[in-house]
């Protein structure tokens, strides 16, 4: 069949149209450099987020990753974001609550939730994290995914069979951790997870309470601290977030931005399998380090100290009291706490 002039003319427009739109969708090349608190174990999981982006976007966006400590400190990556020296922060809100006042309660407060299917609701869908983006919104950031870590165990160079047997340690905790053990007579120290390895070798710490056994043994961990006692305090044991420039956010088209969005929550997502199947993987090898429970009695003992932060976190601010509200009527609808 033979088409018209016309047709013709106007099928020529219409496809000319599309490509100079599809054209006009990647016009610019976005280049973000993200950088996680996380050291080479992710190496793998960033590479895949790199390549996905990439090719979603039409090679419009690509990512340059930078691991823990190479830029910025990971307690300075909100003020790195907010100032452009990087676009992308991984990290984990308990590194600054000096900076972000929700913080604590972002990374995680002791007997907050118990799996991370909890911990996914309480964030998502009873208005968490719209709490949370309001405080890395004042900050000059812009939050634009979450994470869930997995198991928060504390690592010894001596075996630990009771609570007292930390009085005469001192450990690496967060903020609402060292709160807790510093209760019980425990010192206490911040410390980046990049700097465990030295710090543990050389006795500035004893212990520290970081994550589960996957990432103590990316860390080497257990060359200088080989024992592994399991707190019973929180699990997951954190929460991660990923957060960006806002100048950043807005240089990029509405596509672009959906697209780093959803490879975003894949990435986060492929970090908490990796810690799950990680920490299975070391336990049921018993290899690596001397396992331990705490006694029930002093991981009860650490969830009655716990409660007042609870209180004193939701004294900081109003929104901090919104967000402890969150958590105590989930806890209640749970059967956690009593009305």
């Amino acid at each position: 069949m033979k088409l018209s002039i016309f047709v013709k003319s106007a099928l020529t427009t219409s496809i000319a149209a599309s490509i100079m739109a599809s054209h006009a969708l990647y016009a610019d090349t976005v280049r973000l450099r993200m950088h996680t608190f996380y050291g080479t174990e992710v190496d793998h999981i960033a590479a895949e987020l790199r390549e996905r982006v990439s090719e979603a976007s039409d090679g419009s966006i690509n990512i340059q990753f930078f691991r823990g400590g190479e830029l910025v400190d990971s307690d300075q990556f909100v003020q790195a974001v907010a100032r452009g020296s990087i676009d992308i922060g991984h990290g984990v809100g308990s590194y600054w609550p000096g900076t972000v006042g929700i913080g604590t309660i972002e990374g995680g407060l002791p007997g907050a939730w118990v799996d991370v299917e909890e911990a996914r609701d309480i964030f998502a869908n009873q208005g968490l994290d719209e709490l949370i983006a309001e405080a890395y919104e004042e900050q000059g950031v812009k939050l634009i995914g979450r994470g869930f870590g997995s198991d928060y165990g504390l690592v010894t160079r001596e075996p630990v069979s009771s609570l007292e047997d930390l009085s005469s340690m001192r450990i690496r905790a967060t903020s609402s951790i060292a709160t807790v053990l510093e209760k019980f007579g425990v010192p206490t120290t911040f410390i980046p997870g990049e700097e465990l390895y030295v710090a543990l070798s050389t006795g500035v710490i004893d212990g520290a309470i970081y994550g589960g056994p996957v990432e103590y043994e990316q860390l080497r961990i257990n060359e200088v601290a080989g024992y592994y006692t399991d707190i019973n305090l929180l699990n997951p044991g954190w929460t991660e977030n990923a957060f960006i420039n806002p100048r950043t956010w807005d240089r990029m088209s509405e596509e672009q931005q959906q697209i780093l969005v959803d490879e975003l929550a894949q990435y986060l997502e492929d970090v908490h399998n990796w810690l799950e199947e990680g920490n299975q993987r070391i336990i049921d090898e018993g290899e690596l380090f001397e396992f331990a429970t705490l006694p029930e009695e002093d991981s009860n003992r650490l969830a009655e100290a716990s409660i007042p932060i609870w209180e004193e976190e939701a004294a900081r601010s109003e929104r901090n009291a919104q967000a402890i509200e969150i958590l105590i009527n989930n806890a209640i609808e749970k059967g956690r706490l009593s009305e």
